[in-house]
């Protein structure tokens, strides 16, 4: 397993795959938003929970929860 940083916390991660990621679908007709799920889960507080990514043009940025709940992954 690998392991991320969230608030300075060192989390595990796995590979956790949703079906538009098993079947080479886009969740955007863009590929691009404020909300997309990434195939990873991390366990944050005993609770496994979905990456997210805010992606727009080449950048994206990583997080669990809400955007402004300001969780983001390293």
């Amino acid at each position: 397993m690998q392991t991320f940083t969230i608030a300075n916390e060192t989390v595990l991660a796995k590979h956790a795959p949703l079906y538009c990621h098993a079947h080479g679908l886009m969740q955007t007709a863009t590929g691009y938003g404020k909300r997309i799920a990434t195939a990873t889960m991390v366990q944050y507080h005993g609770k496994w929970r979905r990456v997210y990514c805010c992606i727009y043009s080449n950048i994206g940025t990583c997080y669990i929860g809400k955007l402004s709940d300001n969780l983001f992954v390293k």
